[in-house]
């Protein structure tokens, strides 16, 4: 877990509700990222759940933060989508599920007190159907490689050597 009094560590931050169909990508995509690759002193993977406001203490923490989400711009269903710092509150303002009213006013609060990490970055996919579901939609569920291509890319230009777990047979 990051130490929030050291901000040392990249967070990589999964939200989403895996009970809510495509909403689960964010958290689907944290487990795939510990199953595939080994954390490291300065690097860490999240799953940010619906942790609402006790996010707040690993966000002020890390060095650099990158967020992972299912986030509804209005585009194709499958739509991959990349938000700046800047742009991250008026998309995560578009509720899509109870998580993301809760992750707003948190990076808000952490924009106001000045500790929101400059470097915050928010990579994700247009969701097609956020229901009742444990599984995501086929469309969405197709655009997981994809979308972990993206975030080893990310940290790869943060300078992390991403190192693969060891597969056991």
């Amino acid at each position: 877990m990051v130490d929030p009094m050291h901000q040392h560590q990249d967070v990589v931050l999964g939200v989403g509700n895996t009970l809510m169909g495509d909403d689960g990508l964010g958290i689907t995509a944290i487990a795939l990222l510990r199953g595939k690759w080994k954390e490291a002193d300065d690097l860490v993977f999240v799953d940010g759940g619906t942790w609402g406001m006790n996010l707040m203490p690993l966000i002020e923490g890390a060095r650099r933060l990158l967020i992972v989400d299912a986030i509804d711009r209005g585009l194709p269903p499958g739509s991959r989508i990349e938000l700046e710092r800047g742009e991250i509150p008026k998309y995560f303002a578009l509720k899509l599920s109870p998580h993301q009213l809760d992750l707003r006013e948190v990076l808000a609060l952490a924009e106001l007190r000045g500790t929101l990490p400059e470097e915050t970055l928010a990579i994700g996919v247009q969701p097609e159907m956020i229901e009742l579901s444990l599984d995501l939609s086929p469309t969405v569920a197709a655009k997981l490689p994809g979308l972990l291509a993206d975030i080893q890319d990310q940290l790869t230009s943060w300078g992390h050597t991403l190192e693969q777990r060891a597969v056991h047979a």
